[in-house]
């Protein structure tokens, strides 16, 4: 139950966003626009997470993409959609402000 749990949420990743960033990836940002408004990871890109799916054309699926909100929550269901939608390298970054802690 634990680890379906942890695929489910995305919890299981041990990946270096740094390194990740180095390949060219993207940051989504899935917080509201008031959310992202108020402080956010300089270069990430917004794209609320109920809005995801009708802008799923404007993310480069040839990129790796790291997925983050407030919690780690909706950025775990956003990598879910991503994959849902044929993308293949995606990261569930968790909160961002801890995110931006780790690529410093």
């Amino acid at each position: 139950m634990i680890e379906l749990l942890k695929n489910l949420f995305g919890v299981k990743e041990k990946v270096n966003p740094k390194e990740l960033l180095n390949k060219g990836a993207t940051i989504l940002d899935v917080r509201t626009k008031a959310e992202y408004q108020s402080g956010h990871i300089k270069g990430s890109v917004n794209i609320p997470l109920d809005k995801l799916e009708s802008n799923i054309s404007k993310i480069n699926k040839n990129k790796p993409i790291i997925t983050c909100c407030a919690s780690g929550m909706r950025s775990a269901s956003a990598k879910n959609i991503l994959k849902t939608y044929g993308f293949t390298e995606v990261h569930n970054g968790g909160g961002w402000i801890s995110l931006k802690h780790k690529i410093k």
